[in-house]
């Protein structure tokens, strides 16, 4: 099977995703265990749960693109879980390392985008 650009770029995001979120679990797990109090480490911790589960979701999305590449709500919830999940983890990193609390208003547009992209996946799977 010969892979499109976009469902290539979408994988190879996704394996970015995937080797930040084991090198953020592990910075997590031995780095920031002895800097962060247990609520600060459990808020860092989703941020990595989260981004596991996306990137998981992301493999999958780009898979049932490349089957259906003509899905324009597909495309659109690739780039949605893409954002999102940016969006999410990252506003929980930089809350919890820099103690920033003010971004913890930012990290539910994230997850909201993120359910978006799936439903958006679940239509386009059943409409397009």
């Amino acid at each position: 099977m010969i892979l499109s650009k976009s469902v290539k770029n979408f994988l190879a995001i996704a394996s970015l995703f995937m080797a930040s979120a084991i090198a953020f679990g592990a910075f997590g797990a031995h780095g920031l265990k002895k800097i962060l109090d247990p609520d600060m480490l459990r808020i860092f911790h989703t941020g990595v749960e989260y981004q596991f589960y996306n990137t998981f979701g992301l493999f999958f999305a780009t898979f049932i693109y490349s089957l259906k590449e003509n899905s324009r709500k597909i495309k659109i919830s690739l780039y949605l879980i893409v954002i999102g999940t940016l969006i999410f983890s990252v506003s929980l990193y930089v809350l919890t390392i820099l103690n920033m609390p003010i971004l913890g208003a930012i990290t539910p547009i994230g997850g909201t985008l993120q359910i978006i992209a799936y439903l958006l996946l679940f239509f386009g799977i059943l409409k397009d």
